[in-house]
């Protein structure tokens, strides 16, 4: 199971990072209710190439994570 979960965790890392990568601002609008609102988000410039490391470093650590052969 923790192989899988930091499996999962360090793809969306890598996944969150190209994607930082790849735009330069995302608006979130708010449509429920009477107001409606945006906010802006805009990734610093370290973000991509640090998301897209750790989550390397975390999918590598996931494959010398011991797999369970037996239950107990």
């Amino acid at each position: 199971m923790w192989r899988s979960f930091f499996l999962a965790i360090g793809a969306y890392c890598c996944l969150l990072g190209v994607e930082a990568l790849a735009i330069e601002r995302a608006v979130l609008k708010n449509t429920g209710g009477m107001i409606q609102s945006s906010h802006d988000v805009i990734p610093p410039d370290w973000a991509p190439w640090s998301l897209l490391g750790a989550g390397a470093v975390v999918v590598l650590y996931s494959f010398t994570v011991p797999q369970r052969v037996g239950k107990t």
